[in-house]
């Protein structure tokens, strides 16, 4: 296969990512390319199969010389592709098998705002902060970017800030407004996450975005940021509030455990939760956890007490705070979501019941 009919044969494939509404696009040897739309795979049986030549030729063709050199060392690489500047995709170019095999993720060119994403709009009270550190958790594919990158236009429309985000790889990109913003690639613009968000000490921001924080020199530079005069969004793979707030302190030493404890309790002003749930008429609608700190959760940091965080979020809806299954109950209350869809994402399904009363 010729490089100009890999090329053209990419472009069609993503072409039709746009098109058909799908989210992914899968390439891997010995099946059809696969469309993820509305959560679920569809192989373009249209399509032909893929054979390890063509996916070497398709490979070659989305990452370049520069990338090749980086994959073929690293046995994967995450970059983003500018597709003749109508969108974006977010690239994993990885090995299975010895083969080459892709994963794209469809960045959509429009920053909608929380409303336009039914997302709860109280979420907008964290960026009324001066510093501190608020996370936005959920498994992968789920919205996290898409909620965060809400935020940060917000911010970038309404108040005079310097952001810095540190992404690997950039997805969303921000036309500055009010704000001054600088979009900082990891191994591109910067060695690692660490020495990026080092250098943000150094770099007048007022609000940083952290892509992903994943290990516990991030996680301690994310925290020490936050205390010092920084806004900082990030996320971390996490279900919930609670979990999250153990993950960040399993992460360091047991030594260093309750100072971590009691740093969390000072910067976290809040943990967002997420999921992306099947609606009844097609489509998929957030779901979602919010969890705003208040003494009684800072109290409950402090002293290791995290599990009962979910029973102060429960009793705090006055103060904007929601559950995962009570959001999920408003969703089947509303008729947007089917039970059986609500009760597969519930945490208590035992109890949830009680909820639709």
């Amino acid at each position: 296969m010729g490089t100009l009919h890999t090329e053209q044969r990419v472009k069609n494939l993503m072409r039709l990512v746009a098109q058909q509404g799908a989210s992914d696009l899968h390439l891997v040897v010995g099946r059809y390319p696969t469309l993820r739309v509305e959560g679920r795979l569809f192989p373009l049986t249209q399509d032909k199969i893929l054979t390890p030549a063509d996916m070497q030729a398709m490979g070659d063709v989305i990452m370049g010389e520069e990338n090749k050199k980086k994959f073929l060392d690293q046995g994967q690489i995450d970059l983003s592709y500018n597709f003749e500047d109508k969108a974006r995709f977010r690239v994993n170019v990885f090995f299975q098998q010895g083969y080459v095999s892709v994963a794209m993720r469809l960045i959509p060119r429009e920053i909608r705002r929380l409303d336009e994403l039914s997302m709860p709009e109280i979420i907008y009270d964290f960026i009324k902060f001066t510093q501190g550190l608020v996370l936005v958790v959920g498994p992968v594919g789920h919205g996290k970017s898409t909620t965060l990158a809400a935020l940060i236009q917000e911010i970038n429309h309404t108040q005079e800030k310097h952001i810095v985000t540190i992404e690997d790889p950039i997805e969303y990109v921000y036309e500055q407004d009010k704000s001054i913003i600088n979009q900082r690639e990891v191994y591109q613009d910067s060695k690692s996450f660490q020495t990026a968000l080092k250098s943000v000490l150094r770099e007048d921001a007022n609000v940083v975005l952290v892509g992903e924080l994943r290990d516990l020199e991030s996680i301690s530079i994310a925290m020490t940021a936050a205390e010092t005069g920084h806004l900082i969004f990030a996320t971390l793979h996490t279900n919930d509030s609670s979990q999250t707030i153990d993950r960040i302190i399993d992460v360091f030493p047991a030594h260093q455990q309750n100072q971590v404890r009691s740093q969390l309790a000072n910067t976290l002003l809040g943990v967002v939760s997420q999921r992306l749930v099947p609606k009844i008429d097609g489509g998929r609608v957030p779901a979602v956890e919010i969890m705003m700190k208040n003494h009684a959760i800072e109290n409950l940091i402090r002293e290791d007490k995290s599990y009962q965080i979910d029973n102060i979020i429960e009793t705090s809806s006055d103060q904007g705070m929601v559950t995962m299954d009570r959001s999920l109950s408003d969703l089947v209350r509303r008729g947007v979501i089917s039970i059986d869809t609500a009760l597969s994402y519930a945490k208590e399904p035992s109890s949830f019941q009680t909820l639709l009363r």
